[in-house]
């Protein structure tokens, strides 16, 4: 297994959050069919935005933790047709990973759907901690069943496990409209022998509602940021593999995005 995610300290504050429960929180979202609108943005721009939140959203406290460090192992085919698919902008696409919560040692197995209307579905499945990782059997059973269902193209022959990412994340929950905003830090992406960290200047920012802009988003918007289709995954093997398209991703390394010395020197060569 991997090494555990470096621990570093939370970037923004949170101290103004009232707390929410985990049995809340998933009471409250009534689905799990959503929008998902990401912003990467600078440390002090999202302390503003969660300044903002105290009279509506609460913090999700597990056990007495802010936060949760997650790992990701993502499945993808010999040519990174899923990392391609979203490079070329396709409407209908689709993820598979393998999804430990460390903390908790909660394992699942996830397939998230995008449909041409812009939501997104995440189907999931219970596994053994000890498979974290692993590309199993009845992994592909789950995926054929669920990328049929939505009529997606899939080939869950040809997967295996592509790259990692792994970051910490806080969890706010506006009960009443049933909208969760995530803040992600101290990201990275290996795959292969490459690394992608984000810098410790920026943060991803994430809203998880319905079709209308939850307030994150209008503030975020009433600054002129507007959501872009970052994603931990595809940014970082495009920035680890030459053969990738990717100019957005790209536009982003040596600022947002830092890749490890030996992958630079890789792909000069």
């Amino acid at each position: 297994m991997p090494a555990e995610t470096e621990t570093r300290g939370m970037p923004f504050d949170v101290s103004r959050l009232s707390p929410v429960t985990l049995p809340e929180v998933m009471a409250s979202a009534a689905q799990l069919t959503r929008v998902d609108r990401k912003y990467l943005v600078p440390v002090q721009v999202a302390q503003a935005v969660l300044d903002r939140l105290g009279g509506t959203h609460r913090l999700l406290v597990i056990d007495g933790r802010q936060c949760t460090t997650y790992r990701s192992t993502y499945f993808d085919t010999p040519d990174l047709g899923t990392a391609r698919a979203h490079v070329q902008g396709r409407r209908r696409r689709w993820k598979a990973r393998s999804r430990l919560y460390v903390e908790d040692q909660l394992c699942r197995l996830e397939v998230k759907t995008k449909d041409a209307r812009g939501a997104t579905v995440k189907s999931v499945v219970e596994r053994d901690p000890a498979h974290y990782g692993t590309w199993r059997p009845e992994d592909a059973q789950f995926i054929d069943t669920v990328l049929p269902s939505r009529s997606m193209p899939y080939a869950s022959g040809r997967l295996h496990p592509t790259a990692e990412v792994t970051y910490q994340r806080v969890t706010l929950a506006d009960l009443d409209q049933s909208d969760r905003i995530t803040v992600d830090w101290n990201m990275s992406c290996r795959h292969g022998r490459g690394e992608v960290r984000l810098d410790h200047g920026f943060v991803l920012l994430e809203t998880k509602g319905g079709a209308r802009p939850g307030l994150a988003d209008r503030i975020l918007r009433a600054q002129r940021i507007r959501p872009s289709a970052f994603s931990k995954y595809v940014s970082g093997v495009c920035l680890l593999r030459h053969d990738l398209p990717g100019n957005d991703f790209r536009a982003l390394s040596g600022r947002q995005l830092h890749c490890s010395n030996d992958t630079e020197q890789e792909r000069a060569s």
